[in-house]
């Protein structure tokens, strides 16, 4: 496939000038004017760059993906390189200053030229640059008329060129800034493609672009550069909504004289894809009124569970256990995901389904517990969490599976000194944690699944709701600047957070209302707005009272984003109680399981 351009280039000349010393006049409604009426030696400009536009802009963004193209006149076949540095055909100055942009071009637009090739053409392109006069118009009539295997694009800025206007019919597709023009109302509308400075729109899809692009190019080229990409993404064989989405992401991150390959336009289509994914399952395991399930208890953790009851801790009593969580009937009425363990990921449930299938189906998002316990700091009681090293292998293996989101635990613990000083969580302690959660969270986004990044103080403890507060803001001022430092996207992130209240030894334990009141202030003061969301876990309490501190903080709302829970034996243990390991109590277990999460849906 091959691509005639008609239009003119133009020599670009971007000065950004030093408005401390440049001489502006403002007028009356104060708008600066940059007075020319001196000499030009005392211009001042803090750098000087030159980019060629009009048909140059088109030529290369068409060339960058793959396609053969050339200008016409411009004596180049399509086999060799084009020299561009021979065919300015005049000058435009754009002069940037304080964020506004000023444009300086001939009043007169340089007629385009056209000669009929010698060679076969598939596409002739009426750049937005070409200014027909009636003799070039007849000119590409009769070279239609005697290569009718061509077609034709036009680009129209305006409809004041009538010689322009009268080739419209004859238009494959048409590119204009104007939506309502009388020349385009007899037009099949699935020809024209409209363009304006914050949209464009083709065949009832649209698609927001960016405009505001001073730094790097102005409106002269943006224009070029959308409408070559959506041209060449048609050519190319991608649909209306990945060639507007194409279009877009080209203009988002072009730079002066250079655009995208369609390699790299590729890439980024596909990160905005995973992006937008992440974005949306985040969105979804934080909707109102279903919680999160954290069904995720390591090895160790179960073990001490089950010898607590006398059970024995086998394979089979393991997958009992779970099941019975997740064939509870309406699980999908209170919760919109669950967190699994690897060796419960592996699991199957009664009908022989895998559990990630199962819940799958159940319309419930199978997530999963990545870290891999604690370890201690060297000659430290501080902990730190393992689980880095082969995280991208096992996070590529659970996507594969099915699952679509990950958690990751940190632990933090307040001691204190005699005279009530808090002695821990050390800054260090909070700094690492944070760091290795932050890059667990990238990984994650990486491999397309959402993080929940669970920094937990936890419960146990002799200390005030107070002292909580305030090491609860400091981690989560530490968390946040970590995760800002790996770029990750918070709106496809979830916090996974305690309740602040005073710590379990504390002989004044806190009340529903302190524990509403001070989370709400903690979470409102120290967490981005644009975060997902954010899950509560019971960190050891009991389940009536993660219930009623779960309802006074959401009395405490409304926050800028959602708030729900992600509980694990405050949603558990009663069920692990009734059961005791004999299968015989499976049904009473599920009734006792439904009953917590109906307790704590109904707070939300």
């Amino acid at each position: 496939m091959n691509i005639l351009i008609v239009g003119n280039i133009l020599k670009d000349v971007y000065l950004n000038l030093d408005s401390r010393t440049e001489k502006f006049e403002t007028d009356k409604n104060e708008t600066k004017w940059l007075d020319l009426a001196f000499n030009a030696s005392e211009h001042h400009f803090f750098h000087r760059e030159s980019s060629y536009g009009g048909a140059a802009v088109t030529l290369e963004v068409l060339q960058k993906l793959g396609l053969d193209a050339a200008i016409s006149n411009s004596h180049l076949s399509f086999q060799h390189e084009n020299n561009l540095n021979n065919l300015t055909t005049a000058y435009r100055y754009i002069l940037i200053a304080d964020e506004g942009v000023t444009y300086l071009a001939p009043s007169k637009f340089t007629t385009a030229t056209f000669n009929a090739p010698n060679f076969p053409v598939d596409y002739l392109y009426l750049d937005r640059s070409a200014e027909i006069t009636a003799t070039t118009a007849g000119q590409i009539t009769n070279f239609l008329k005697n290569s009718p295997s061509t077609k034709l694009i036009i680009y129209v800025r305006n409809f004041h060129n009538h010689q322009l206007n009268q080739l419209l019919p004859q238009a494959e597709l048409i590119f204009t800034e104007t939506s309502n023009a009388p020349e385009l109302q007899n037009l099949n509308p699935a020809k024209i493609v409209y363009l304006s400075d914050n949209k464009l729109t083709y065949a009832n899809i649209a698609e927001p672009i960016s405009a505001n692009r001073t730094n790097v190019l102005t409106h002269l080229s943006l224009y070029s550069i959308v409408s070559a990409t959506i041209l060449g993404s048609f050519i190319l064989g991608y649909s209306v909504e990945d060639s507007l989405k194409l279009a877009r992401i080209n203009l988002e991150n072009s730079k002066l004289n250079s655009v995208l390959t369609l390699t790299e336009l590729q890439e980024l289509a596909t990160h905005t894809i995973i992006k937008n994914s992440l974005e949306l399952i985040a969105r979804n395991l934080v909707l109102h009124p279903k919680g999160i399930l954290a069904a995720d208890e390591s090895g160790g953790s179960i073990h001490k569970k089950f010898a607590s009851l006398n059970i024995p801790d086998t394979y089979d009593n393991r997958r009992d256990y779970r099941n019975i969580f997740f064939t509870t009937p309406g699980l999908e009425q209170h919760v919109n995901g669950v967190i699994l363990f690897d060796e419960t990921a592996r699991q199957q449930a009664d009908n022989g389904q895998n559990f990630v299938d199962f819940l799958t189906g159940k319309r419930i998002i199978p997530g999963i517990k990545v870290d891999q316990g604690l370890e201690k700091f060297q000659a430290s009681e501080e902990t730190y969490t393992k689980g880095l090293v082969g995280l991208e292998k096992r996070l590529a293996e659970y996507y594969q599976m099915g699952l679509r989101f990950a958690k990751w635990r940190a632990a933090f613990e307040i001691r204190t000194n005699d005279n009530g000083d808090i002695l821990t969580p050390t800054d260090y302690a909070i700094h690492e944690n944070c760091q290795i959660l932050a890059e667990y969270a990238k990984a994650c986004q990486t491999a397309g699944l959402v993080p929940i990044v669970e920094p937990e103080l936890v419960y146990n403890g002799n200390y005030s709701i107070e002292q909580s507060a305030v090491t609860t803001a400091k981690i989560l001022d530490a968390l946040f600047a970590e995760l800002n430092n790996q770029d990750i996207n918070l709106k496809a992130c979830i916090l996974k957070v305690n309740m602040v209240l005073a710590g379990k030894q504390q002989g004044n334990q806190s009340t529903p209302e302190e524990v509403g009141e001070k989370t709400a202030e903690i979470l409102k003061n120290h967490v981005p707005a644009e975060l997902a969301g954010i899950v509560f876990l019971s960190g050891g309490q009991t389940p009536e009272q993660a219930t009623d501190n779960l309802a006074a903080i959401i009395k405490h709302g409304p926050y800028p984003w959602p708030v729900t829970f992600s509980f694990a034996r405050a949603l558990q243990d009663p069920a692990l109680f009734t059961w005791a390991g004999d299968n015989n109590n499976a049904e009473k277990a599920r009734q006792a399981f439904l009953d917590r999460l109906i307790a704590n849906t109904k707070v939300l």
